[in-house]
């Protein structure tokens, strides 16, 4: 009879307990409501999203624009609507006991625009709170652009840069980084190409078919691992970007490109239809290119291609979402060569990639976590290289990697949110054919990291730790294991209304590649003959940036410094030896340091126009020696301006580019340029379609110049005047 009284008193308590919370909470809380029209005509948008930032909660609104959120603890927020194709707007409300705040959205397709990142933290911000600086380019800007591989489609970003052997090989370099020290990703999961290894490997990507891509710049190494020790590039889908459920009723895109300087001809359409619970999805595209002309003439073997296709369906709960997708993309792309050379090697590049991949979220987990998010990849990547006049393979790589991704997002505990989770890859990489000079080699990686907030009235601290392991087991060579550990610290302090410092400190971590380890022989890529070294250390890098933003009224300005020390630092050393007719070099190692800075300013003169300013610059060397690093971008800047009258657009912008003098051994100098470029847009929003079409002039002065991160600048120049014209409808 005692044990049957102490069950029911127990029973009775935690019944209490239950219960006293949610009298309490409804007593404590307020409510946010509000409507978002399009700006062009007045007209709701309904099934747009609204994101409570501090909180990671998003309601779509109604038929009427109507969105509303309830049992909201007081205090001040910020709220971002988004609706595909519109830019993003954001705005901050103060929630009060018992109240009801009202905030209402007008969105349209502006000049600059409100960025918001999933990168910089692994959840949706405003770049002004970021820790790190983000440039994001979304899908309508996207579309004007005409390039098969993703160093074409990002140059020109600040503190971005593009390496390449020809178009369609090329890939970002962001602050100097380049390689296996910048980490590409497709929504948020490595693509599973070789790009990092050789600078005639390509990164392709159809610009049309993405909704947007993100750099975080400077190390990230906290939540993706060593590779993102420069940086990181997210190529996100719109399948994947904000959907928490789905939306009724069908969405899509259509659009198509042709250009003059390259003969580029493409297009790609895609849709997702949503009803109840489901939504299901597909996109496909395709863009060709010839030879290009420069003020010299034609560039030979420097056409491509890209076809891909993906597909997708997905399941939205209250307490469990799922997405399911697979993914092909296939094409193929020339080396240029030097034609005055006979003997010149004439190389074709064909691949194939395919993927498959499922996202879940656990929903509402309890008092601690608030979701539990996983995602399973799996990639299958191979190219095969073909002499171009034979078509006979010289050449073939495979990399089938499978990568699993697990993270714990925790409730708010006062003034402390975060996440936390774990990570692990399985990665099977053989080469077969004349520069099979790395090893069949499997390779292990895991890690377990943390990142946290801790939000005070006037500022805001983010912390963090990631300890990871890389294995590598070569076929016949000398097994290798890693483990680091990375952290970072940082501070953002708002100095006004819409202004902000930040401070942030990163202690990063990085294995070395595969081809520093174990490469042995003839590379044509590189232009070199390679040797590796397998008992090279783990390379370690501190770092320190800092950044001025200011994002209000009629002024966007942001200013950023970075300085990173890098301790067995490695790096391509030539020997001067000539072997097969390359240059014989060594991977080595050595303490190095990168330095520089970046600047964005735009400014509303007129209620028409606003004026663009970029800058960034570059200096990097090895200590001991002072000698300048391979292939580190010269300091560039731009100036422009956006005038828009009703539904036109123009924007002329000049792109300067220094001489770059400071060089390593055996690496050439390259003139300074200016560039003169010009694009214009019509753009029609109505409220359940949106039209634009844009004629783009790039180096109207046809322009001979010369790209510094080129393998092949010295006898391969840029590409001359060109018209690209795009047509994009989307409708919602």
């Amino acid at each position: 009879m005692h044990a049957q009284e102490c069950l029911f008193r127990l029973a009775l308590f935690a019944s209490l307990a239950t219960i006293a919370p949610v009298g309490a909470a409804a007593q404590s809380t307020g409510t946010i409501t509000g409507t978002i029209l399009l700006d062009a005509t007045g007209d709701p948008l309904h099934k747009a999203t609204v994101m409570l930032v501090q909180l990671r909660r998003t309601t779509q609104s109604d038929d009427d624009g109507r969105f509303s959120f309830t049992q909201i603890p007081p205090g001040t927020y910020d709220l971002v609507a988004h609706m595909h194709s519109l830019t993003d707007e954001r705005k901050t409300i103060r929630v009060t006991t018992g109240g009801t705040a009202t905030v209402d959205f007008r969105l349209k397709i502006a000049a600059v625009r409100q960025e918001i990142t999933v990168t910089a933290s692994g959840t949706e911000e405003a770049a002004l709170e970021t820790f790190q600086s983000v440039n994001s380019i979304e899908s309508l800007e996207l579309s004007q652009k005409g390039a098969t591989s993703l160093g074409d489609i990002l140059d020109g970003e600040t503190g971005v840069a593009k390496r390449s052997s020809g178009p369609g090989s090329s890939r970002p370099v962001v602050r100097g980084f380049d390689g296996d020290r910048v980490l590409i990703m497709q929504d948020g999961v490595r693509t599973g190409t070789i790009s990092s290894q050789s600078g005639d490997h390509g990164e392709p990507v159809d610009p049309n078919s993405v909704d947007k891509i993100e750099v975080v710049k400077g190390p990230a190494t906290l939540l993706y691992g060593s590779s993102a020790m420069g940086g990181v590039v997210n190529i996100i889908s719109s399948h994947h970007q904000m959907h928490q459920h789905p939306h009724e009723g069908l969405r899509g895109y259509l659009t198509g490109t042709g250009g003059t300087a390259d003969d580029r001809a493409g297009g790609a359409g895609g849709f997702e239809y949503g009803t109840g619970n489901w939504l299901v999805w597909g996109d496909g595209g395709e863009q060709r290119s010839g030879d290009y002309a420069s003020p010299a003439g034609r560039v030979a073997n420097s056409r491509a291609n890209i076809k891909d296709a993906l597909g997708g369906l997905g399941h939205y709960g209250e307490k469990f979402n799922f997405t399911l997708g697979y993914g092909v993309s296939d094409g193929d792309y020339g080396i240029p060569y030097d034609k005055a050379e006979t003997d010149a090697e004439k190389v074709n590049l064909k691949y194939r990639k395919q993927n498959v991949r499922f996202n879940g979220t656990a929903k509402n987990l309890g008092s601690y976590f608030d979701q539990f998010q996983l995602a399973l990849n799996y990639s299958d990547w191979n190219h095969t290289e073909r002499d171009a006049i034979t078509n006979e393979t010289a050449n073939q790589f495979f990399n089938k990697q499978f990568i699993y991704r697990g993270t714990f997002e925790q409730k708010r505990r006062r003034n402390l949110t975060g996440s936390f989770g774990f990570w692990g890859m399985h990665r099977d990489y053989r080469a077969v054919g004349g520069e099979a000079i790395t090893p069949p080699t499997k390779q292990e990686a895991m890690a377990a990291f943390a990142l946290e907030q801790l939000q005070f009235e006037h500022f805001r601290l983010q912390f963090g730790g990631r300890v990871e392991n890389n294995r590598y087991n070569p076929d016949g060579l000398e097994k290798r294991s890693f483990t680091g550990l990375s952290g970072a610290a940082g501070i953002n302090v708002p100095l006004w209304k819409g202004g902000a410092f930040v401070a942030n400190y990163s202690h990063s971590y990085r294995a070395p590649a595969l081809e520093e380890l174990y490469a042995y022989g003839p590379h044509a890529g590189n232009l070199t003959w390679e040797i590796g070294d397998a008992k090279m250390r783990r390379e370690r890098g501190d770092g320190l940036d800092l950044s001025l933003r200011h994002q209000e009224g009629r002024l966007r300005v942001e200013g950023n410094f970075f300085y990173y020390s890098l301790l067995d630092y490695v790096y391509l050393a030539p020997s001067g030896e000539i072997r097969n007719g390359l240059i014989v070099a060594n991977y080595a190692q050595a303490d190095s340091r990168y330095r520089g800075a970046e600047g964005r300013l735009d400014y509303h003169v007129h209620p028409s126009l606003w004026l663009n300013f970029g800058v960034d610059s570059v200096n990097a060397e090895l200590k001991a020696s002072k000698t300048p690093l391979p292939r580190i971008p010269p300091v560039r800047g731009h100036a422009g301006l956006d005038w828009r009258y009703k539904n036109f657009s123009v924007q002329p912008e000049l792109v300067l580019t220094n001489r770059q003098d400071r060089v390593f051994s055996n690496e050439t100098e390259t003139a300074g340029f200016v560039l003169f470029n010009v694009k214009s847009t019509y753009t029609v929003t109505r409220q359940h379609y949106l039209q634009m079409f844009s004629v783009n002039l790039y180096n109207a002065g046809d322009r001979l110049y010369r790209n510094h991160l080129s393998f092949l600048k010295d006898f391969t120049p840029e590409i001359g005047r060109g018209l690209l014209v795009s047509y994009t409808i989307r409708f919602f």
